[in-house]
């Protein structure tokens, strides 16, 4: 038999665990100091912001809530690589990018405390509602992409999905059409390692997942997710493919999620304290901190002024939240249906007596 194609799949990184460069060349926005304490600082209020929330659902304040704590690099590299006319597709956990593009932190927590207000949310109105329902997001961003190329604008379509999500269906269908049409697309597979307490070696016999890309016909890049300087970098190249009509690209970010999967999972049932040891070791934050100290940009007077400031603000938008009040009952409705049904219409008005009944 002859050899009729092969493949490979790239790596990027340019931070080791170590916060020490592996390359010697970096991404020009990585020669800006003010680019890189732009991109650490919103790393840290991401991380600030995430433990409030965990304490808010852990004292009733909040309902199940989706931790982001290892995957501020992946996230805040995402967001600060796009630009504002492109259109994001998160999952439930891309805090990082959203912040990075506008959205309110009272927002974000508007949406775990139940409230649909949430998803109305600040930043880009282009940009798509959190979704839930696995790799449903990779089609929509598909979906936009192909408005965007028969338009002809210059704008590219970002989805993020974890590892788990890239067994289902829709996202190889989302793949195969934007490879088949060209689209200006880009997919982030976050591999954080566990679909709740699935290991990836569970999920798929693939050395990487990069290389679920290749039956699409499109690239595929495997990227250090917990170093930012790899993440917006690769970003930025696969956005400007995307903007350039020169097609698609699926990014794997290899990072690793060290809390649990929300507060309605417990992780330690299904894995080793050893491992989410050397995985926080690896962090994203550690290393590019390290390297901003090493370079002269950054101290301990400097880190405990940003935690407080962090603090400061993260503190005054939980304020804000609780000061939101409660929406009538009925309005679960309203967002539903351009007109709604007769049958809703009913219990529309029914919910609507049975909220003044009970306050």
């Amino acid at each position: 038999m002859k050899t009729v194609a092969s493949f490979k799949i790239q790596y990027s990184q340019y931070l080791d665990a170590e916060g020490k460069l592996t390359q010697k060349k970096l991404p020009g926005f990585a020669e800006n100091r003010d680019e890189l304490l732009k991109m650490y600082r919103m790393m840290s209020f991401v991380r600030v912001f995430d433990t409030k929330a965990i304490a808010l659902q852990r004292t009733g304040q909040l309902g199940t809530y989706a931790s982001c704590l290892g995957h501020e690099a992946t996230h805040v590299g995402i967001g600060a690589a796009m630009k504002p006319e492109d259109v994001f597709f998160p999952m439930y956990r891309e805090y990082g990018t959203q912040f990075w593009r506008g959205v309110k932190p009272r927002e974000v927590l508007l949406f775990w405390g139940g409230d649909e207000r949430g998803n109305n949310f600040s930043g880009p109105q282009h940009d798509f509602a959190w979704a839930v329902p696995i790799a449903t997001q990779c089609h929509h961003a598909a979906g936009a992409a192909m408005a965007f190329k028969l338009r002809k604008e210059k704008r590219a379509a970002v989805s993020v999905i974890g590892d788990g999500g890239t067994s289902q269906g829709d996202f190889y269908e989302s793949l195969n059409v934007a490879g088949a049409w060209r689209l200006p697309a880009v997919f982030v597979v976050s591999n954080n390692q566990w679909a709740i307490s699935v290991p990836l070696s569970a999920q798929t016999a693939c050395e990487t997942l990069a290389q679920k890309a290749i039956a699409a016909g499109i690239e595929g890049i495997q990227v250090d997710g917990n170093d930012i300087i790899a993440v917006r970098d690769i970003m930025e190249y696969s956005l400007d493919k995307a903007r350039s009509g020169k097609g698609p690209t699926l990014v794997e970010a290899l990072t690793y999620r060290i809390s649990d999967h929300t507060t309605a999972d417990d992780a330690s049932r299904y894995r080793s304290k050893e491992e989410v040891e050397e995985a926080k070791r690896k962090e994203p934050l550690i290393r590019i901190r390290k390297y901003l100290t090493d370079i002269g940009a950054w101290d301990q007077k400097k880190e405990d002024k940003l935690l407080a400031e962090c603090t400061q603000q993260v503190d005054a938008e939980v304020e804000l939240y609780r000061g939101s009040g409660k929406p009538p009952v009925e309005t679960m409705f309203d967002h539903m249906f351009a007109n709604l049904p007769e049958g809703l219409i009913a219990q529309r008005k029914a919910a609507a007596e049975e909220g003044r009944q009970h306050g």
